[in-house]
């Protein structure tokens, strides 16, 4: 017999369609409802609280509850509320965050807003067509992606993004987008193929990819460090240094999407740090505020700067901008997250936790029900197998969505992708609390083989 929703529940799905969510399910069991965080901790309508195993969506990197975040939020609130950076309008706190930003990417140059991760990416693909049309090249605007990749869900972003159920019934990709192989070693390399030769393999193809469609129409190639929403896949030895010579070959421009990887994720101020990436222009969001306001941002290389604002004189105008880009609500918390990173070394602090947080996934790893662990800095993720050996089941989905129900019985949310749970704490967790984050894991681990046994999915 189905629990009858609460108020608060039935009035939720009279007025809200949720992203990512089976409409039709919310309806019949209800959504979780949250009311306060504290920490690495958030707190249901219940009273219940959570450790937050995914910063929320990969962002909270500082918690919930950060007392100089909201302290900064209010006095830009009293100060200035809102303004806009059109027409050579512009505010000191816009101008700061850039600096910030530039300083810890010091081969960027510009600086443009926007408010999501999803804008910031169709803003590079924007940015690299004018630039190829500045430069006289308009066939040159191609842009190849990966499978499994994830870069947003507006029109050219979702394109770009490799997952079906973000292509599915939104008649999409759409064309100039194209889409490279996954560098999933565990899952994609042929028998007795090393890391290094499985990456040699993926530039090879990549190259092949380049020349059929013409190096003459392909501008740039999209990717995460670390694929984040694709199950958290960390790039296998020589990955990037393999790629990036096809991309110089060819003159095809590297985009970083940093939107998960950023401000010290991986133990690196950005993705690109700990992988070796060279890119042409950086997308970044989450993290740049915390997750305490909404903002992203997109930083270009001299090169970049140069072409795009001399265009901008030749046509009189640079046509693009969003009325909350740069909003300086947004822009005072991301310098105060960015002064508070670099005060409280959140970066050295991820470095002291990584071994201690996969040390965890590795032991986990050792469960029958575990096929393989993955991990950079303070991302993670266990993917789960029918035996070993095995690369997957039959009917995808159902047992990465068990795992992670299972544990938020236990008082964890972690987030399923397929058949991997994948989590990404707020970075200021300590080591005390990891522990306590990983404590019920073995146990939901046992349920849910229990469960895949009882259901004939092993």
């Amino acid at each position: 017999m189905t629990t009858p929703l609460t108020n608060a529940q039935t009035r939720d799905v009279e007025a809200l369609l949720h992203p990512y969510s089976n409409a039709v399910a919310l309806r019949e069991n209800g959504v979780q409802i949250f009311t306060r965080g504290e920490g690495v901790r958030v707190f249901d309508d219940s009273g219940r609280g959570y450790i937050e195993g995914m910063a929320g969506l990969w962002c909270a990197g500082l918690g919930f509850s950060d007392a100089e975040l909201v302290e900064a939020a209010k006095e830009q609130m009293d100060r200035l509320p809102y303004y806009h950076l059109f027409s050579g309008k512009s505010h000191e706190p816009a101008i700061e965050l850039a600096e910030r930003i530039k300083e810890l990417a010091p081969d960027m140059a510009r600086v443009f807003y926007q408010s999501s991760g999803s804008e910031a990416n169709e803003t590079q693909v924007k940015l690299i067509w004018y630039y190829n049309n500045a430069l006289g090249r308009p066939e040159k605007k191609k842009i190849i992606s990966r499978k499994r990749g994830y870069h947003g869900v507006t029109i050219v972003s979702a394109s770009m993004t490799g997952l079906p159920y973000n292509h599915m019934d939104f008649d999409l990709p759409v064309d100039r987008i194209l889409h490279a192989g996954t560098p999933h070693y565990w899952k994609e390399a042929t028998e007795g193929e090393s890391e290094a030769e499985f990456s040699n393999r993926l530039a090879a193809e990549l190259e092949a990819q380049i020349i059929l469609e013409g190096p003459e129409t392909v501008a740039a190639f999209i990717a995460e460090p670390v694929m984040g929403a694709g199950g958290v896949v960390v790039p296998p030895e020589g990955y990037f240094s393999a790629i990036q010579p096809v991309l110089e070959k060819y003159d095809v421009l590297l985009i970083a999407d940093e939107v998960i990887t950023g401000f010290g994720r991986t133990g690196e101020w950005f993705g690109s740090g700990t992988f070796g990436m060279k890119p042409t222009s950086m997308s970044m969001a989450k993290q740049l505020t915390a997750g305490f306001a909404p903002l992203s941002a997109v930083a270009i290389n001299q090169d970049m700067a140069d072409v795009i604002e001399a265009h901008s004189g030749k046509i009189g105008v640079l046509g693009h901008g969003f009325t909350y880009g740069g909003h300086p609500l947004g822009c005072a918390v991301g310098a105060k997250a960015l002064e508070i990173y670099k005060r409280r070394n959140i970066v050295g602090h991820v470095q002291e936790l990584a071994p201690h947080f996969a040390g965890h996934l590795a032991r986990l790893a050792e469960h029958p029900l575990v096929g393989e662990y993955r991990a950079s800095g303070l991302m993670g993720a266990l993917e789960m197998v029918p035996q070993a050996g095995a690369k997957g089941f039959k009917t995808p989905g159902k047992v990465g969505a068990r795992m992670a129900a299972e544990l938020l019985e236990r008082g964890v949310i972690v987030r399923a992708v397929v058949d991997s749970i994948v989590m990404c704490p707020p970075m200021v967790i300590t080591e005390a609390e990891l522990d306590e984050m990983f404590a019920p894991m073995e146990a939901a681990l046992d349920a849910t083989a229990a469960w895949v046994k009882a259901e004939g999915l092993g």
